[in-house]
């Protein structure tokens, strides 16, 4: 019989360890060459581990369980012969996680999904793997039926209680049962909350707020949107001119775009943008390279990429690592007006809302006006109140007049007239 022996793969530099979040085999199960077999957390983003080679697999580690580096979390036998009847895989079981109609799932008997820890819950439970797509997906434990040891509900319960048809889209609501549930945070969750507390402890952060009138950028997009999309086949958001504003707003102030290590400042002769989106794992801040050289659509086109990655739990670290400045979008959720935390070892945040429609005074009239709020989170360690309210302005200059940003934040006119 030969073994082989899986380790934990660096996920990335300065990562010492892993948690296994959720093991998509089951013990004894047949795998292929690099399907995957787990998803496991780092302290910067959650990834799939793949299998090495065919064979029968031996589970050495349970969920929940931190790992080190380099230690062994499942065995291979890699002799055993592929169960009669059944074919390789054409898709990943990571992918299937949504509550679509399920395949290559149906093809890998899963009678106990987790036998390391099975014992060790009470009937009518769910594995963690269940009970992160049950909470994900509003499914209540009423609406699925436990195939699990002791009543427990599987992964593959609720997957196939979600193929039935039934709507996961209702709201919740309240059981009044009284009773209480625990949750173990993710290594993830964990470090952005020490991250957190430190900027909170060490930075002298500050906000300063202003106001932009989106009415340009709103006719702009409404005029241009269709043939935007046509040529450059990626749609025009507001992100892209932020992002573009940001970028020639921090080449005017470039302690907005610099960091402190130790007694010294460090200055960057480019803008890495952080760009916050939603993730099933929770925020994440993949960074656009070099913003400040892209066009409209080539921002478009690298936030797309990063958010569908983000979206699908494929982000790796160095997708967010390097950052310079951070834009983050509350607005997408409503949000009217709020403080941004920075983004260690960044130095400023900028901070979108919803945009509403509100009374403004324009030209000794009041007028109605989409208006959004903007916040600038910053450090006051390297930024001094001056260039922080001036990047500010100057951003909402830009907005306000888009054709500025082709000139690098000058009046087209000004341009023309060599002032």
């Amino acid at each position: 019989m030969a073994v082989l022996e899986m380790k934990v793969p660096s996920p990335g530099e300065s990562i010492s360890e892993v948690e296994i979040a959720t093991w998509l085999v089951s013990d004894g199960d047949y795998v292929e060459k690099d399907q995957a077999i787990a998803e496991v957390d780092s302290d910067k983003a959650t990834l799939e581990l793949p299998a090495e080679e065919s064979g029968v697999i031996t589970l050495k580690a349970a969920e929940g369980d931190v790992v080190k580096v380099g230690q062994v979390v499942c065995l291979i036998d890699t002799s055993a012969a592929r169960p009669a009847g059944s074919t390789a895989p054409t898709v990943k079981p990571a992918d299937v996680v949504a509550p679509a109609p399920v395949k290559e799932e149906k093809a890998a008997p899963a009678p106990n999904p987790d036998p390391i820890k099975s014992d060790s819950y009470a009937a009518g439970s769910a594995s963690p793997a269940a009970a992160k797509l049950m909470n994900e997906n509003n499914v209540s434990s009423k609406q699925v039926k436990a195939s699990g040891k002791d009543g427990r509900i599987t992964k593959q319960d609720v997957i196939e209680a979600m193929s039935a048809g039934f709507s996961t889209d209702a709201a919740k609501v309240w059981g009044g049962s009284r009773e209480q549930s625990r949750e173990k945070m993710s290594m993830l969750r964990r470090k952005i909350a020490e991250r957190l507390v430190a900027v909170k402890n060490e930075t002298a952060m500050l906000t300063t707020f202003n106001e932009v009138d989106m009415k340009p950028i709103m006719d702009l997009r409404a005029k241009y949107k269709d043939a935007f999309s046509k040529h450059h086949e990626v749609n025009l958001g507001f992100m892209s001119f932020f992002t573009k504003a940001v970028t020639e707003a921090l080449n005017l102030y470039p302690s907005v775009n610099a960091q402190i290590s130790g007694n010294e400042m460090i200055f960057h002769d480019y803008a890495d943008i952080g760009i916050a989106v939603s993730s099933p794992k929770g925020l994440m801040v993949p960074v656009v390279r070099n913003a400040e050289q892209m066009s409209l659509a080539e921002i478009e086109r690298e936030i797309k990429r990063l958010a569908i990655k983000a979206r699908d739990g494929k982000i790796t670290p160095e997708d967010m690592t390097g950052g310079t400045f951070t834009i983050t979008n509350g607005g997408v959720f409503g949000s009217m007006l709020s403080t941004p935390i920075i983004n260690p070892p960044q130095s400023a945040i900028l901070g979108m809302h919803n945009v509403v429609e509100r009374p403004v005074a324009i030209n000794g009239k009041v007028e109605i006006r989409p208006i959004m709020y903007v916040a600038l989170s910053y450090d006051h360690r390297i930024i001094d109140g001056k260039e922080s309210v001036g990047f500010l302005v100057k951003v909402k200059e830009m907005l306000e007049h888009p054709e500025r940003m082709i000139f690098g934040s000058k009046d087209p006119l000004e341009v023309l007239l060599g002032l």
